[in-house]
This record gives structure tokens, sequence and C-alpha cells, in this order.
């Protein structure tokens, strides 16, 4: 999980960087497609086929990953990439919300109830802050993409919810994969064209970007959370997440030169404390087999 945290703050970071070359969106229409190849030769070796009876639930999934993906690309486009990936990393604020309405397994106790108000304390104080130093038609493209961001965490909660509370929950990874990237590739393609986001210079770098986000981003890492998500506690696999936006701010001051203003620092602190309440079970006994066993009912 640590080693996917810093995957997929790079993966934004990778997005932003390139974007004067291609456009955010097309470059993960373009992934997607490419990872989606890549997972159907590994599904062909291995003889997988997907189930007829889970095609809804995937169909759902599908949906939710794509406008994940094209609330990200826009949000790239009017924020800082460090903004986009803390508002997207509250998603397991989100997931747990729905799980709780969803599974006994994932009740919210008084700590998670508390670190859900710290967050979203978190939220408005990063949304509100701004920077005295920028003007205010930056303000407002910036506030849209941040608002943008933070509605992509939502859909991505909403897409840890669906799997666990389907029949994808028994799902293969591989499958449960097929659904995201399919859906991602189905709906980012031909946004696309339709918003005049085609933009692709190809050189070596933009290649390389390529690769990077189809092969390790959207084919194994995904891949591997897929796999962890059936065999652990969402909840559990949460409190690794929180490691994700401090990867992603620090790379951004690093790799992209950006300057967090104070109240995006304050509000993201706040933000991070509240994902580490809510995703902290310690003091429960992990309940993988009676989890399985329901799903399974």
């Amino acid at each position: 999980m640590t080693l996917l945290c810093l995957v997929w703050s790079l993966q934004q970071i990778s997005l932003k960087a390139v974007a004067h070359e291609v456009s955010p969106m097309l470059m993960v229409a373009l992934r997607s497609g490419a990872a989606l190849v890549l997972l159907a030769l590994l599904m062909h070796r291995r003889g997988e086929r997907p189930s007829r009876a889970r095609w809804r639930a995937g169909l759902v999934v599908g949906a939710l990953f794509g406008i994940e993906y094209l609330l990200v690309a826009e949000a790239l486009r009017l924020s800082a990439a460090s903004h986009v990936i803390v508002f997207l990393y509250t998603a397991p604020i989100f997931a747990a919300v729905g799980l709780h309405l969803r599974l006994p397994a994932e009740r919210l106790g008084v700590q998670q109830i508390i670190g859900i108000a710290i967050a979203f304390l978190g939220i408005a104080w990063a949304f509100l802050g701004g920077d005295a130093t920028s003007s205010a038609q930056a303000d407002r493209r910036a506030l849209w993409g941040d608002a943008l961001a933070l509605l992509a965490g939502i859909a991505w909660g909403a897409t840890t919810v669906t799997i666990r509370c389907s029949s994808l929950a028994s799902a293969p990874a591989t499958e449960t994969l097929l659904y995201q990237l399919l859906g991602a590739f189905v709906l980012l393609l031909p946004a696309c064209g339709i918003t005049g986001q085609m933009r692709f210079e190809s050189s070596a770098v933009v290649w390389a970007h390529l690769a990077f986000q189809a092969v390790v981003v959207s084919f194994a890492s995904f891949l591997a959370w897929c796999w962890l998500l059936r065999r652990y506690l969402a909840s559990r696999l949460g409190v690794f997440s929180f490691l994700t936006p401090l990867f992603g701010v620090a790379l951004g001051i690093v790799l992209l030169a950006e300057k967090p203003e104070a109240s995006f620092i304050a509000g993201s602190a706040l933000v991070l404390a509240g994902i580490v309440l809510v995703s902290g079970r310690w003091s429960r006994p992990f309940a993988r087999p009676a989890l399985n066993q329901k799903l399974r009912g």
C-alpha cells in the first residue's frame, strides 16, 4: 500500500507535467485503452472471462471510474496537482460513510465520526483560504478545480462501496479492473473530442509518461488495489492512503515547483488527520472472516 500510494501520487504529477503537450483527459483515455489491452491479454492467458452475473455491478463501477477520472482531468487543467491529489484522496471518508450504511463490519464508531468532522473542517479551510497574491479569476479557476477534485473523491468512494457491496466483492481482481478501464476509455475518449481536448504532441517524454501511466498506474497498481480490496477491510487499507496526499504535495513542490498557500497546507493537515481517524480501527478485531461469510451469503 505504501508503494501504491507513491505511484498514485506520481500519476497526478505526471499528468500535470506534460499537460502542455498532451491533455490530461486524453492521456487518461489512452492509458486506459493501453492497460485494457494488457489486461485482456493477461485474462486470456489465465483463461478468465467476465461473469454475466456481474455485468450490472460492472457497469456501475465502470461508469463511476470513468466519471472520477473525467473530473480529475478537468481539475488538473484548473488547479495545482497537489490540490487535486489532496481533494481526490478524501475518498476514504466518503467510502467509510457509504460502507457504514451497508456493511455491519464497517460500522463507524465515535472516533471515525470525529475524524469525518475534522476532515470536512479541513476541506472547508482549504477551500476558503485562497491565495492573497493571485487574481480573482485565478482564484475562481483554482476553486472550481478543487471542487471537481473533491467530486472525483466522492466518485472514488462510491466505487469502493459498489465493489464491496455487490457481486464484484467475490470477483477476480482482473474482472473488476476490466470494468473500470473499459468505463474510463469509453467515457473519456469521446469526451476529449466533444471538449476539444485531443492535443497530443509526440515526443520521447510524452511516450515515457504514457508508458508509466498505462503499465505502472492503470495496469499494475490498479490491479494490485483490486486484489487488496478483496482481501482486507477497506478501512484498514484506507489508513495507508493518507500517505498519497503527503507524497503528492511534496512531489508537487519538488518536481513542479508548486507553492501551496498556508491555508491549503493547514486544511490539508486537518483532512489527513480526519482520514487517519476514520481509517484507524486498531482497537477492533480483524473481522474479515465474518465479512466474507456475509458477502458469500
